[in-house]
């Protein structure tokens, strides 16, 4: 007698209140990776990704085997996004329906030496419900060790770090920092870079092209929409030519987020209730 497949586990949707609150949390190797996701498409997943930081440990395990299924709402995405109501329906459909042929791309060392490329799809199915406005993920089992894993070897985030971006090359350069959170300090071939920013071939042949459209725009957003301040500089050969990119980074100090606000304020709001009035210092 054959045994039943396993089951799908379902997740509610994180209510949108709640959203910019959860992590993103992604193994350091799929931080670094192609992801082959465009802006709409990196919120979605991210929304995706960021509803698992709710879900039992022993479910997501089991989805290893059976993958697992996540729902967003057009309105949570409004709001995370902080986008109107139209536009969350026509990104959220449209990221759905390319979302399907997205996959991730990295490169290991064989046994002999020799480099093979690994890819594998984020979803395993992506389904659009209109007149109901919710996208449903089937996320893929190929996925879930780059879910699971030990801490020191995830790159982690709130989802309100990084929902105020307006470009994918910013999203990307964040992770990419996050994922060397540790030491601060973050550096890369030009053409491991390019890569993982998946840079397009006008930027890949001009470092002028790169430092302009991708570099600069995504370090400033990281600064005035993160909290960190970056420092970057080329590496360059003896023909001049740019070989490499050094990065150093760390929390800027003066610059308190959102999410340190409302927990200000959360906190006040608490010892009020408690009646201990707001709390004071000398």
């Amino acid at each position: 007698m054959s045994k039943n497949p396993p089951r799908q586990k379902q997740h509610s949707m994180v209510l949108p209140e709640e959203a910019e609150a959860r992590h993103v949390s992604m193994s350091n190797r799929l931080a670094r990776s192609a992801q082959g996701l465009n802006l709409a498409e990196k919120r979605l997943v991210a929304l995706g990704l960021a509803g698992t930081d709710s879900v039992p440990l022993n479910h997501l395990l089991l989805a290893a085997n059976a993958g697992w299924k996540m729902k967003v709402t057009a309105m949570e995405y409004a709001t995370t996004f902080e986008v109107d109501p139209t536009t969350a329906y026509e990104q959220l459909k449209s990221a759905s329906e390319k979302l399907f042929e997205r996959y991730v791309r990295y490169e290991v060392r064989g046994r002999r030496g020799q480099t093979d490329q690994k890819k594998f799809r984020w979803v395993s199915g992506a389904h659009y419900a209109p007149g109901e406005g919710y996208v449903e993920l089937n996320f893929s089992p190929e996925i879930a060790p780059h879910l699971l894993g030990l801490r020191s070897q995830f790159t982690t985030y709130k989802l309100r770090q990084a929902a105020a971006f307006d470009s994918v090359y910013a999203w990307r350069l964040f992770e990419l920092l996050k994922s060397w959170q540790s030491t601060g300090f973050y550096t890369t071939a030009i053409e491991d870079f390019w890569d993982a920013m998946e840079a397009p071939p006008s930027c890949r042949k001009d470092f002028k092209a790169l430092r302009v459209r991708v570099l600069e725009p995504a370090v400033q957003a990281i600064s005035a929409k993160a909290g960190m301040l970056v420092e970057w500089k080329p590496v360059r050969s003896g023909s001049r030519r740019v070989t490499s990119l050094e990065f150093r980074f760390r929390a800027d100090p003066q610059q308190k987020l959102p999410i340190e606000e409302d927990e200000i304020a959360m906190e006040a709001a608490k010892q009020l209730l408690l009646g201990h009035g707001p709390l004071m210092s000398d």
